[in-house]
């Protein structure tokens, strides 16, 4: 089947005000002595936990590392295999961890993932998501920080791909049939 770029869902200037509330709320949340290490999903959610942190503020201790996992591959549909690809490259014992990731949608391959780092004993972990598309949810999972909930639409922009096209887009639009 084959895609086309449809209307813009959610533009960059939005974007960019709910990024800076959710960075906010969580700064709020947490000691600014303890680090706080920000686990970003790649690939997608790249593009959201660089502007996310980088509304951090200046004496907070953050910390950044990054996990690779699957669960989509070419597809518009989850697999519900999730792959890991890459791990963090240090220990989150005793430490608050948040979760950045693009989009939560059916919650497999997050549910996998929090079970996983859960088993690395950290003091907290919570979940931060740019998108909550809840209409696809299979599990009882929902993120602790979240910039926009979204219809059962298939999206692309601002990390979020399809088939490694439109990464790059500035605004996060929606995906139609061609």
């Amino acid at each position: 089947m084959a895609y086309k770029l449809g209307k813009i869902l959610i533009s960059r200037d939005k974007i960019h005000e709910r990024v800076t509330e959710v960075a906010k709320q969580i700064a709020n949340d947490f000691d600014n002595d303890q680090p706080l290490v920000f686990v970003g999903i790649l690939t997608g959610a790249a593009f959201f936990l660089t502007d996310l942190v980088r509304e951090m503020p200046e004496n907070m201790n953050v910390q950044v590392d990054f996990m690779s996992v699957a669960s989509y591959g070419d597809s518009d549909k989850s697999s519900g295999v999730v792959r890991i690809y890459h791990d963090l490259k240090s220990s989150i014992e005793n430490k608050n961890v948040i979760v950045v990731e693009d989009i939560v949608d059916t919650g497999l391959t997050l549910s996998h993932l929090k079970k996983l780092l859960l088993d690395r004993h950290p003091a907290s972990l919570k979940i931060c998501a740019l998108l909550d598309k809840q209409a696809r949810r299979k599990t009882d999972i929902k993120p602790d920080y979240c910039c926009f909930s979204i219809p059962d639409e298939f999206v692309v922009g601002y990390g979020l791909d399809y088939a490694s096209k439109w990464r790059h887009l500035k605004d996060i639009k929606s995906v139609v049939d061609e």
